[in-house]
């Protein structure tokens, strides 16, 4: 390896200096390449193995490289949900002296998929769905605190499971750019011009090649981020005027972006001269209400959506077992006595399939289903056991996904031990995938 190598990271892994960067990337040997499915890119990535993590590499320039590196930096302290960049590496040469492209290194996000890895044989509209209002709620994260994507698509994000729903996170910032001063409307409509041009366009494509469910409708699918992002945008940018006898209309304008998963920093609130209507405008939000309380009461850093719902359960739990003790008190128990039980429960080679706050919330939807069918209040233990070999074992592995994204993992399991912790019964939002394959 040539000597003058040059790696820029604000945390660099030793690690880093024994992948073989004198080779072209695709010539890179299999022992240091992991098998995780790709999303479409217009520059070469591929996995590899670092320090018991799995890192992407993309070849590109260094001046492309540096600025990604560096925007994606600022886009996590500003808390949008991204992947971690790891490093750039410039002034690649081979044997021969020969210059190599620079590369980004990122981290791979654990329990995340591209979007061509979520199905299994056809895409289905409601999965569709799902991930489009996801996307949307991404985009409008990055538009309030001013950044234009400029390449907006269902390739350059990535998705992770998020209690029935889907988390979106930003792969690719390689176009876009922070201003300062805010977004334009001009710019925030071109940006969902071409998140509505390149999910159609994705979704076509698909199509051709028979990967998707025959009622589903690609362009229909596609218009469908413009309607959930303007939503979402009124909902959490639009003023609202109303009489002051109906002053509860502010709680219920906070309650409803709480639901949505954002707080208010600051709410402007005016009358009119005759001091008879207020007018209420969320000035500055932020997102993940629930995802700070459950971290708050008991340290789980969970997806928003899964947050929602192991709150519900710990709120039952407290108004079941302990209505008039301390939430935190309450907290530290439903961890100790229902959460950690059944995390401890799934056998260790079904570990990687999903993430723990994901297997608790699904195992709480089979356990609901299993109520509805049977009509009887289902125990913990029976469920726990049910839900692992019914739906678990035919998961594929999404913390590390080996082999072709449709192959099927599946192992005989043993017996779950009985386990007498309460959890209260809740009915699901929507229906997860999983609940097709039972």
């Amino acid at each position: 390896m040539s000597g003058t190598l040059s790696i820029t990271s604000a945390m660099t892994d030793p690690a880093l200096l024994d992948l073989p960067w004198d080779l072209p990337l695709e010539a890179w040997p299999s022992e240091h390449i992991a098998a995780l499915p790709k999303g479409i890119s217009r520059h070469l990535v591929r996995f590899a193995h670092l320090s018991g993590h799995v890192v992407a590499i993309k070849e590109t320039t260094a001046e492309m490289a540096k600025g990604e590196y560096e925007m994606l930096r600022t886009l996590q302290r500003l808390e949008i949900p991204c992947v971690e960049p790891v490093a750039v590496i410039t002034n690649r040469t081979d044997a021969d002296g020969e210059a190599l492209a620079p590369v980004l290194v990122t981290r791979h996000l654990r329990f995340s998929l591209p979007y061509r890895a979520l199905f299994s044989q056809t895409l289905r509209p409601d999965t569709a769905t799902r991930l489009v209002d996801a996307l949307a709620v991404l985009l409008v994260r990055l538009h309030i605190i001013g950044f234009f994507w400029g390449d907006v698509s269902l390739s350059n994000t990535l998705f992770r499971r998020d209690a029935g729903a889907f988390a979106a996170y930003l792969v690719d910032a390689e176009t876009g750019k922070l201003y300062e001063g805010g977004l334009s409307n001009g710019q925030r409509e071109n940006d969902l011009e071409i998140a509505r041009v390149n999910i159609a366009g994705e979704l076509l494509d698909l199509e051709a090649g028979g990967r998707v469910a025959d009622e589903l409708d690609p362009v229909r699918i596609s218009d469908g981020i413009v309607d959930a992002y303007r939503k979402l945008w009124s909902e959490l940018t639009g003023s609202e005027s109303f009489g002051v006898a109906e002053r509860w209309r502010i709680n219920e304008r906070v309650n409803r972006l709480n639901d949505l998963g954002f707080d208010i920093e600051e709410l402007a609130i005016r009358t009119d001269t005759t001091g008879t209507t207020l007018r209420i405008q969320p000035k500055v939000v932020d997102a993940g209400h629930h995802q700070r309380r459950l971290l708050r009461l008991t340290g789980l850093d969970a997806g928003e959506n899964q947050a929602r719902r192991l709150l519900n359960d710990l709120d039952s739990y407290r108004a079941t077992y302990r209505r008039d003790e301390d939430e935190e008190m309450v907290a530290h128990e439903w961890l100790m006595r229902v959460f950690e039980p059944v995390v401890r429960a799934v056998p260790q080679e079904l570990r990687g399939k999903l993430e723990p706050a994901e297997v608790f919330h699904e195992m709480l939807e089979h356990r609901w289903y299993m109520a509805q069918t049977e009509g009887r209040d289902i125990p913990l233990a029976e469920a726990l056991t049910a839900y692992i070999n019914d739906v678990l074992r035919h998961r594929r592995d999404e913390a590390t996904v080996i082999g072709p994204p449709t192959e099927a993992i599946t192992a005989e399991l043993p017996a779950v031990a009985p386990d007498t912790a309460a959890i209260a019964v809740h009915d699901p939002d929507d229906e997860g995938d999983w609940r097709l394959k039972v």
